[in-house]
């Protein structure tokens, strides 16, 4: 990225900067616990300066109430068995297999849901968040979520837990999505979409895409993403295994008795030195970046929106292809 635009989206020219910039949240922060000092290395405080554009004060006011939010709600404390009951059908788990970033996956089916309770689904999405981090390689800092939608009909939704979940991820943890992947999202999702939409910043828009299994460019673009033996078959890979509630709740069990120890060392938060800036820069959330697109942001950029105009007549869809930020794009970004 040029100056000239790093300056126009508020990222610092250079590293030196953001330094300077990380080192003046830190110290208006005076004493915090030390499980809250922990959450405050570099890296962390980076990610709430570029979801706020680089703006002191506004990241300094929102690293502020993440950390009062995580002394109430005390995230790290909450254990399998804490939220087992949300978790039965599947409607949300962790993958045993990564993206090909190394970007730990979420798979989400909102039309397994089977509970209404808005507290306990939110605390259950924030153990699957803190989990994920947990799983995160050193190298990296954001996450994919794969949303199935088969057998999904606008009763599994609630606009109040939506806003809620909005809400918990952009605010209390910033630059953590990486990606969100609609999967064959229904014809009536769409004005679902256009409702819940205003509650998302466009950072976190822009992250949201669409793919559908009869689509040829969706096809390519998950195969770019994914390790096709890893990938369900219900996103278009080669794995038949299902959910199993058994296996999984034993896996995140030895989770769980990792979770106490990621939060004594000095990394719990993530690397303790920032992404390097060119890095910072891809992003910053500036869609008119001069800067080369990577392999991800290529592949991930070539999936699609919703058109207003869709037909999905005959199993066929017509799809248009993303084209900067004017047109819709997911719902549900990288480690706290």
């Amino acid at each position: 990225m040029n100056s000239k635009k790093s300056k126009e989206n508020g990222t610092p020219s250079s590293f030196e900067d953001q330094q300077a910039k990380i080192s003046e949240i830190r110290k208006s922060l005076g004493l915090l616990p030390d499980n809250l000092l922990l959450y405050c290395s570099d890296a962390s405080i980076a990610r709430h300066l570029r979801a706020r554009n680089w703006n002191v004060k506004k990241a300094t006011k929102m690293l502020k109430e993440t950390l009062k939010w995580r002394f109430e709600f005390k995230p790290e404390e909450i254990r399998w068995d804490d939220i087992s009951y949300e978790a039965e059908t599947g409607k949300i788990y962790r993958s045993n297999y990564i993206d090909k970033h190394g970007r730990t996956v979420l798979v989400m089916r909102p039309g397994c849901q089977n509970t209404k309770s808005t507290e306990g689904q939110i605390k259950y999405l924030v153990y699957c968040m803190e989990n994920a981090i947990l799983n995160l390689p050193q190298d990296q800092e954001q996450m994919v979520w794969l949303i199935d939608f088969q057998g999904f009909n606008m009763s599994h939704l609630s606009v109040k837990v939506t806003k809620e979940t909005a809400h918990v991820l952009q605010d209390h943890y910033p630059e953590r999505l990486g990606l969100a992947i609609l999967y064959n999202p229904p014809k009536i999702f769409e004005s679902f979409w256009t409702l819940v939409k205003p509650f998302l910043e466009p950072k976190t828009q822009r992250k949201v895409k669409f793919a559908y299994s009869d689509d040829l460019n969706s096809k390519k673009i998950m195969e770019e993403l994914f390790n096709m033996d890893e990938l369900e078959s219900s996103f278009g890979g080669k794995n038949q295994a299902g959910f199993n509630i058994s296996d999984y709740a034993e896996r995140m069990r030895e989770d769980d008795k990792r979770m106490p120890l990621f939060w004594t060392r000095n990394d719990a938060s993530g690397s303790l030195e920032p992404p390097p800036l060119e890095i910072l820069s891809l992003n910053s959330g500036n869609v008119e970046s001069d800067c080369d697109e990577s392999p991800s942001e290529s592949a991930e950029n070539s999936l699609h929106c919703p058109s207003e105009t869709n037909d999905r007549e005959n199993g066929v869809v017509d799809v248009k292809p993303i084209e900067g930020a004017t047109q819709p794009e997911l719902l549900i970004n990288q480690a706290t």
